[in-house]
């Protein structure tokens, strides 16, 4: 099956909202780490999208090869206390899943930056251990405890997809919270968004949030 629908935004920019409006509009959502309400195919569970990416890059040229029966990817980075994977900041990568998926539509989620760092922050140990504890393309070990080095982050990865991608009519970069997203999002997918609302959200704020391993 060709992946249709690639998010490379961020964590903590309502990923998990978009994984259940494209759920609930007919596609076949692999998002962060496949569970099983996500297919039937055991094989895929407790799988990392990230790993799978790779993997299909790696080994076939096309990172969609190991992702057969999903056609959208919605949280696409993992990062445990062992592993840091970001494909979604891979320009190899995401060139290949262009090459080998014509029609491909790509998306941005994202927000104001400050509010995706104060929820990286209060998420988990994200912004306090794992962030700073581990090498992340544009964030070197050691850096993205504090707020600044975490929006200058955050910021950097928006700019190198507008960069990516100018003016392109595959991407669309969309925040989160404009009351008009669903039918932007219809629009440019070409196909009807059955719903949008909340999903995931931070148990001490109040906003949209998508989990990170």
């Amino acid at each position: 099956m060709s992946l249709m629908v690639v998010n490379l935004g961020l964590p903590k920019t309502g990923t998990t909202m978009l994984a259940r409006a494209l759920r609930r509009s007919g596609f076949r959502v692999a998002d962060h780490r496949i569970k099983a309400k996500q297919t039937d195919d055991e094989t895929f569970h407790n799988q990392y999208v990230a790993d799978l990416l790779y993997r299909g890059y790696y080994e076939t040229g096309d990172p969609g090869a190991r992702l057969g029966g999903f056609d959208a990817i919605t949280e696409m980075s993992m990062l445990s206390d062992v592993k840091s994977v970001w494909p979604q900041m891979d320009f190899g990568l995401i060139n290949a899943i262009r090459e080998h998926h014509p029609g491909v539509k790509f998306v941005a989620s994202n927000r104001d930056s400050w509010d995706i760092s104060q929820s990286m922050l209060a998420w988990s140990n994200l912004g306090m251990t794992r962030l700073p504890d581990n090498a992340i393309p544009g964030l070197p070990e050691g850096y993205g405890e504090t707020s600044k080095e975490r929006v200058q982050w955050i910021e950097g990865h928006y700019a190198h997809l507008r960069a990516l991608f100018g003016k392109d009519a595959d991407f669309l970069e969309y925040d989160v919270t404009d009351p008009d997203v669903k039918d932007l999002l219809s629009g440019f997918l070409g196909h009807p968004i059955a719903w949008w609302g909340r999903a995931n959200a931070n148990p001490e704020h109040i906003d949209v949030e998508s989990e990170v391993a």
